[in-house]
């Protein structure tokens, strides 16, 4: 049985999109490689086809991926996203409680956690640790470094930018 992977609306819309250019577009410019490739004439020593072949083994694992991830997603509505307690969905204010130091994060599934956008996902130790609260909770986080705790300061329904 196919694990359950959690998406935001934003997020299954962008495995859609990137799925639609992987097949309407990347397909195609890698079938065009392998083609010149071959015109190249011996196939066992030429890079230019080789490289083309793992690209298309790339793409057409990606594209497996992400139809994997969109048949078996559950996608987290705006909807059924509050401002009371930690989800999904939600952009948190976290403060280190010792350092005092303030951190900013969007909660979403592991599917599209990007961490270096400040979007974690909900299976990531802070992710984990956070679900479920609500604002002044301070939450213990167990870090490579040791446990951090940390004072939830605010909540809100993430929106991306299209939306508003």
């Amino acid at each position: 049985m196919a694990e359950e992977v959690l998406l935001t609306e934003e997020g299954c819309e962008n495995l859609e999109k990137e799925l639609d250019h992987l097949i309407n577009v990347k397909r195609r410019e890698v079938a065009k490689r392998i083609k010149v490739a071959r015109e190249f004439g011996d196939i066992s020593e030429n890079s230019e086809y080789d490289d083309a072949k793992n690209e298309q083994a790339f793409v057409e694992g990606r594209i497996k991926e992400i139809e994997n991830m969109i048949r078996n997603a559950r996608i987290v509505k705006d909807e059924d996203v509050n401002d009371e307690t930690v989800n999904i969905g939600t952009t948190v204010k976290l403060k280190d409680v010792d350092s005092g130091e303030e951190f900013t994060y969007t909660i979403v599934g592991s599917a599209e956690a990007d961490p270096l956008n400040n979007k974690i996902s909900n299976q990531s130790p802070i992710g984990k640790s956070i679900i479920g609260h609500k604002v002044g909770d301070v939450v213990k986080v167990e870090v490579p470094s040791g446990i951090t705790s940390y004072e939830i300061l605010f909540i809100k329904k993430y929106k991306n930018n299209k939306k508003g």
